[in-house]
């Protein structure tokens, strides 16, 4: 299982002070400790978690490794079996993982460039919408968490009144260059600052709200416009609604994924809209006019003599709005014919007496339909 991230472990930012993240650790060593949690097992490795994270983030070297290298930077291992030449003279030491990765991708006299702007994370967000929405198209505002910049310090981390210096020690760049002699000659690696931690500031008075990060925690309303069409699974980009960038990076973008409700009279199938229409018997015999609901309000709908179950009727243009289009879809009506139940006396003789009409001449009974007879019956 792969490690998770040291800071996210901690709590901390990746820009966090050694305060900072002695005190994230020492709560957190309090919360999970052992003699707190006896006999508690998940308790005792979230306890070792934490440990093993202070124990490289509150290590300058350590720390800086993990900052270029992640988890591999940290291991013990890693090119350490090159570590001394004595045979060849001068016994040196070549230092371990980063320094050899240093040495042959970064080097030979060459130069880093410090870390520039990095775009901010994109943000998702999931919205629920009705039938008729999707249909016709909506504006909403919604409300997100995000990281914003600190309004306070307008992102700088330093306290207002006050500036962060440039670090003495890397000249404002975020990088060291460091010369060594090995049996190969003189060679230049160039490693993250730990005096800055790659950042190329010193922040000498934080500022009061962010603590020093340039970054805030925030709820914003955001107001969207949903288009006329959308459906499942439709997503909308907001640019420039997600997370704050860094080292004055442009922000993230906002992903919101719709979802539509499910409706209790209607269907959709692409932009077409199904629904169904029950009538009794009689009036699929002889015929009527019937009111149907559309996503428009209710409209008449006529009911041809001798309709049967199952036909169905077309409602041009009255569908769904076609996204990024122009026009509808339709709305297509299935006739059900629903047979009655709970009949009073009066009509199962009514009944019966219209169904000895239809034995009466077997030939006309193939000839004719079943609906035939029933108007012939009722007229």
């Amino acid at each position: 299982m792969a490690k998770r991230d040291y800071y996210d472990i901690l709590g901390v930012g990746r820009d966090a002070t050694p305060e900072q993240i002695k005190k994230a650790y020492r709560t957190l060593a309090r919360k999970y400790h052992p003699d707190v949690n006896p006999n508690d097992k998940e308790a005792e490795e979230k306890f070792k978690e934490v440990k093993e994270a202070y124990d490289v983030l509150s290590d300058p070297d350590k720390r800086a490794r993990y900052d270029q290298f992640g988890h591999a930077g940290t291991s013990d291992q890693g090119f350490g079996g090159f570590g001394d030449f004595g045979g060849f003279g001068g016994g040196a030491d070549f230092g371990g993982f980063g320094d050899i990765f240093d040495m042959f991708f970064g080097g030979f006299g060459g130069s880093a460039k410090r870390q520039g702007p990095q775009k901010g994370d994109d943000l998702r967000y999931d919205l629920d919408i009705t039938f008729e929405e999707a249909a016709f198209g909506v504006e909403k505002d919604i409300e997100i968490p995000r990281t914003e910049e600190c309004p306070t310090c307008n992102g700088s981390g330093a306290e207002p009144g006050t500036h962060p210096t440039a670090c003495s020690v890397c000249g404002g760049t975020g990088q060291v260059r460091i010369t060594q002699s090995t049996p190969l000659g003189r060679f230049q690696t160039i490693k993250t600052c730990t005096q800055c931690h790659g950042t190329g500031r010193i922040i000498s008075t934080p500022c009061h709200e962010c603590k020093g990060r340039g970054k805030v925690r925030r709820f914003r309303k955001i107001h969207i416009t949903i288009p006329a069409g959308v459906d499942n699974d439709s997503k909308l980009r907001v640019p420039g609604e997600g997370e704050a960038g860094s080292l004055g990076g442009p922000p993230g973008d906002l992903y919101v994924f719709i979802s539509v409700k499910p409706h209790k009279l209607f269907k959709r199938k692409g932009y077409d809209v199904i629904s169904e229409a029950e009538i009794n018997f009689v009036q699929a015999a002889l015929g009527d006019e019937i009111q149907v609901p559309t996503l428009d309000g209710m409209i008449k709908l006529k009911i041809p003599e001798g309709t049967q179950t199952g036909t169905s009727f077309r409602l041009k243009g009255r569908g769904i709005s076609r996204l990024r289009s122009t026009g509808r879809g339709d709305h297509h009506v299935k006739i059900v014919v629903v047979t009655p139940t709970n009949l009073t006396e009066k009509q199962k003789e009514a009944l019966r007496e219209f169904g000895k009409t239809l034995t009466q001449d077997n030939q006309k009974a193939k000839e004719k339909g079943f609906f035939d007879k029933v108007k012939e019956a009722f007229k």
